[in-house]
């Protein structure tokens, strides 16, 4: 029973990562088509806020409960500022720097700084919590799956061009994910998933706000109800929002946050077999090499 509820938990992580590594090529998408990336965050977290509110209160009426108790709120104005670290470092901080990396450093750069960020939550996790003190093992397996992720984002080409405001802001990008990570084991023992993920969509869609003083203003109507910007947006906020946020956070207080972590390194492999099916970008003998030490990597550190 034990090992059957493992899987079931390794397997959802996978296909959250998984989903999570498409959403690369339906934001370069959406941006071809004139949106820019504070807009499709906002969209796509705007979305997945009101779908899962709306969902929380129809679940809530088919309990007949009355609506007076539904739980807008946290316990205590801690736990509410809590929430709101998570909607910034898991939301609105993270893509903005992510998103803004890109503008001052390369692709790879990037892709190489942000996907290292299991390394950096790991530590930061073990300084905190006597539970998730990592082994021998574990390092180990952590240590192959980032060589792995790195060949797999170099594809053969070692040459980085260091840029210090771009990977800057890469590197904050991924400490801001590490500490989301590091804030989702209290949140999780004290409220559930799906509570928490709203919260999030909330606190991110409002600290985007701000932005939006010198942003440039949404696209024609006739640009955003087009087909093709529709399906990606409703992509982007029903399923790699709403849906991946609530299993992420489910996961992670189930299996913990260093190892739910671990399956971020899985992110540039189901990044480059979409790219290579929607893009028709090639797959070389670099991923096939790396995609193998990042599953070796992770099976150590998984692996009692």
């Amino acid at each position: 029973m034990q090992r059957n509820s493992a899987l079931l938990y390794h397997s959802v992580a996978f296909l959250t990562v998984a989903v999570w590594g498409t959403t690369f090529v339906w934001t370069k998408l959406l941006i071809m088509n004139g949106l820019s990336p504070a807009q499709i965050f906002t969209l796509r977290f705007g979305i997945a806020y009101v779908l899962l509110l709306a969902f929380s209160l129809l679940n809530w009426a088919w309990k007949r409960r009355p609506m007076s108790t539904f739980r807008w709120k946290s316990g205590s104005w801690r736990d509410e500022l809590m929430m709101a670290a998570l909607g910034i470092t898991g939301g609105s901080v993270y893509f903005l720097t992510e998103n803004a990396a890109l503008l001052y450093t390369t692709a790879t750069n990037v892709s190489l700084i942000v996907c290292s960020c299991p390394l950096f939550a790991t530590l930061l996790i073990s300084l905190f919590y006597r539970s998730e003190r990592f082994k021998a093992m574990q390092v180990a397996g952590s240590v192959l799956a980032f060589l792995g992720m790195a060949v797999v984002v170099l594809n053969g080409h070692f040459v980085l061009h260091l840029s210090p405001l771009g990977d800057s802001l890469a590197f904050g990008a991924c400490i801001s994910w590490a500490v989301y990570s590091l804030l989702m084991k209290p949140a999780a023992e004290r409220y559930p998933a799906m509570f928490i993920t709203r919260k999030v969509f909330f606190y991110g869609v409002l600290t985007i706000l701000p932005c939006y003083l010198v942003e440039p203003a949404f696209p024609p109507l006739e640009v955003m109800l087009s087909p093709r910007i529709l399906a990606n947006l409703l992509f982007l906020g029903c399923v790699a929002s709403m849906a991946c946020y609530l299993t992420w956070n489910w996961v992670m207080a189930r299996l913990g946050a260093v190892k739910a972590t671990n399956w971020v390194y899985f992110n540039p492999i189901t990044t480059i077999i979409f790219a290579w099916l929607v893009l028709d970008e090639q797959i070389t003998v670099y991923f096939l090499a790396g995609s193998s030490l990042i599953l070796f990597g992770m099976y150590l550190c998984n692996r009692r």
